[in-house]
């Protein structure tokens, strides 16, 4: 049996708050549950499953969220970024700290996965003379969870080279209960792991974090272990905007903005954060004065993000291209109305990702697909939990559907209203997915689960 979560976002608590340990204890007992119903298998009898596998399919943990890169700043000796060069030694120093933040802010939760790993979370009654659940045994038999870790464009410093960052991976490995093989990078494509490429096969799924399809978080050109645009913005402006107007205006600052500001980094679309907070700015402003002068806040970012040389390097001449669409849409002052602001945003968004959230389509192009090795395409990134199905491959013995899905996110969405977007209206809600792929000879010959809920 193939688990597939992705998106969970655990942060260090410097940003947005991460997800409560309820939804781990929630997806304990639920991976117990269908232990159990895949242990009846396809002949009907009960024979307890030996094996349970995990994929965590990306930007699980989530050190770009997280402000302690913040304590230096552009032309400063020991000033380092995400992006920054990863051969100096402070980038690793960096990364540790940040990542023993995070898995320190999530021990509680991160102690069920341990308890997944061990066995102890899951365990199985044993089976009867007449292959039936032996519920008077006083017998009960673990089954011990094997969580591999793949990256995505929030966790891709994991798939950095390097006795630094080995030790990095061994912490997580230790912390989170993993099975990942120590002194080896966190694979970002499945071929890069023979054990997850083996379980793909095995289970007819190819699946990957999907970020390669969105060129705001993932440049072709250089590969997945360089930063990008994505990550300047949600650094040096996203999480940098709070820190800033906590500091320069905190005896003016109405109780309860600089957290409702810290939310940022949930809201959907990314380039919609400029409508969050100038609707969080008018919310809670109480006065002009300040409302211009927290727009101000974000104008000075705003501007300095885009003439950071990552940014000014990332720009081509002589053609419209994803840094000129941020020079429209990160603006909050000036001459830009809010019309005008949302109008812009949402242009670049069709320009740059075709007005779709989906990446179904993409699924088509996949060599897996396309020889019908995989039955299923899964991917993470867009939080957007989906299935879709593609074709029917009728080249094999029996016809088989092939199905796209999306893993959704565990984490709080701020999700921008389709209706008068304008009004600068944001939908809170939080969401829970996950997919699951069956053997077949497991849970009497059924293929796959996908479940998903949101909850506000």
């Amino acid at each position: 049996m193939l688990i597939i979560i992705s998106d969970l976002h655990l942060g260090d608590g410097t940003t947005a708050d991460s997800i409560a340990p309820s939804a781990f204890k929630l997806f304990a007992r639920r991976l117990s549950e269908t232990a159990h119903f895949a242990s009846i298998r396809k002949d009907g009898k009960y024979r307890p499953i030996e094996r349970m596998d995990v994929i965590l399919l990306g930007d699980i943990i989530d050190p770009l969220h997280s402000t302690r890169w913040l304590d230096t700043d552009p032309g400063d000796k020991e000033y380092i970024r995400p992006w920054s060069d990863h051969s100096s030694p402070a980038y690793a120093k960096k990364l540790l700290d940040v990542t023993r933040a995070i898995l320190n802010k999530n021990e509680e939760s991160l102690q069920v996965m341990r308890r997944l790993a061990t066995g102890e979370e899951i365990q199985l009654v044993p089976a009867s003379r007449k292959g039936e659940p032996d519920y008077e045994s006083r017998i009960r038999l673990p089954l011990k969870v094997h969580f591999h870790y793949m990256v995505g464009n929030h966790d891709w410093y994991y798939h950095l080279k390097g006795p630094a960052f080995d030790a990095i991976r061994a912490e997580m490995i230790r912390r989170m209960g993993l099975s990942n093989p120590l002194n080896t990078p966190f694979p970002f494509e499945a071929e890069e792991s023979p054990e997850i490429a083996e379980l793909f096969e095995r289970h007819k799924v190819y699946a990957r974090h999907g970020d390669i399809y969105d060129r705001f978080n993932y440049d072709r050109t250089i590969g997945r272990d360089h930063g990008t645009l994505g990550d300047v913005f949600t650094m040096d402006v996203c999480n940098r905007y709070p820190v800033e107007v906590s500091k320069r205006y905190r005896d003016r600052l109405p109780t309860g903005i600089v957290n409702s500001l810290r939310k940022i980094t949930n809201v959907r679309p990314l380039l919609a954060t400029p409508l969050w907070i100038s609707g969080q700015i008018r919310q809670f402003a109480g006065n002009r004065k300040l409302e211009n002068d927290l727009k101000k806040v974000w104008d000075e970012i705003a501007d300095e993000f885009l003439q950071l040389d990552f940014v000014r390097q990332a720009d081509k001449a002589f053609r419209f291209d994803m840094v000129d669409a941020m020079e429209w849409a990160v603006k909050l002052s000036g001459n830009a109305s809010v019309k005008t602001i949302n109008e812009v945003v949402v242009w670049v968004h069709k320009k740059m990702w075709g007005g779709k959230n989906s990446f179904s389509r993409y699924a088509l192009e996949e060599s897996a697909f396309k020889t019908g090795k995989a039955q299923y395409i899964a991917y993470g990134h867009t939080h957007g939990y989906e299935v879709v199905p593609l074709a029917l491959n009728t080249s094999t013995p029996v016809p088989e559907s092939q199905i796209y899905f999306n893993s959704g996110t565990w984490h709080s969405y701020y999700d921008l209203a389709v209706g008068s977007p304008e009004k600068q209206n944001f939908i809170p809600y939080q969401t829970l997915t996950y997919l699951t792929f069956y053997s077949p000879e497991e849970h009497d010959g059924r293929q796959f689960e996908a479940w998903s809920g949101s909850y506000a």
